[in-house]
């Protein structure tokens, strides 16, 4: 019979790790984004 308390937690615990991983990248691309604009700000002002 299958242990389907062992299947969900398995499948429970990579899919966090992989919304961790999603936010983490998101995280990243926002402060990328954050520091483009300022660069173009201070062109601007320049």
């Amino acid at each position: 019979m299958p242990n389907y308390e062992k299947m969900y937690n398995v499948l429970f615990n990579k899919i966090t790790n992989v919304i961790e991983q999603l936010q983490a990248a998101q995280q990243v691309t926002e402060e990328i984004y954050v520091g483009t604009s300022e660069q173009t700000e201070e062109k601007e002002d320049g």
